[in-house]
């Protein structure tokens, strides 16, 4: 039986890590560039079309969103990163913010790491999935739009990123698509594998 979400209710937006809630909670984030996909990725995750924003102002929103599914944990949405108009100010600020999020959240039970299968990852990316290597945080690869890819691309676009890029990590690799829905029952249960464990 595929990992349902039943109910998800937003509980609060926070700009520092004093608003952040308490702990009582395992937590999943989800991050990412700024304009990989995902608003679109939560929105198809949890069924409900609205319950991320589809900015078209990508970067104009700064905020650390948490929602509470069924009660039993919650889904945490990153701002995302490496939108160059931010001033240089803002991206420190909020790269404090995320990092601090990562490293001290004691309920952190995992992270969805989305790339854009259409490009090799960014520095960013790399720098993000490096750093979630070397704390151990379990990681789960999201390679978004891979509806843009060729249809023989698609097939090997998670072989071809595992050889490419995570080299020794066992990290599961989905591949997914919020316009065609592919990939939700996928994610959905590495997600809950991961829930499961920390239990």
């Amino acid at each position: 039986m595929v990992f349902q979400i039943n109910s998800i209710e937003f509980m609060l937006s926070a700009v520092s890590v004093g608003q952040f809630p308490s702990k009582e909670l395992p937590e999943f984030a989800f991050s990412g560039r700024s304009n990989v996909g995902k608003s679109s990725l939560l929105n198809l995750l949890t069924g409900r079309k609205g319950i991320a924003k589809v900015s078209r102002t990508p970067g104009k929103t700064r905020a650390v969103n948490f929602f509470e599914v069924d009660k039993t944990w919650r889904l945490v949405d990153l701002p995302g990163y490496g939108y160059a108009r931010l001033s240089k100010k803002e991206i420190e600020k909020w790269g404090r913010v995320i990092d601090s999020y990562l490293r001290d959240r004691t309920c952190l039970a995992g992270v969805v790491q989305l790339i854009d299968s259409r490009h090799k990852p960014t520095q960013l990316d790399l720098s993000m999935m490096n750093w979630l290597a070397q704390t151990g945080i379990p990681t789960v690869i999201a390679l978004t739009k891979i509806d843009k890819l060729k249809k023989n691309d698609q097939r090997n676009v998670g072989q071809k990123f595992r050889k490419d890029w995570l080299r020794d990590l066992s990290w599961p690799i989905v591949s997914t698509s919020a316009e065609r829905g592919v990939g939700r029952e996928e994610l959905l249960l590495e997600v809950e594998r991961i829930l499961n464990r920390n239990q």
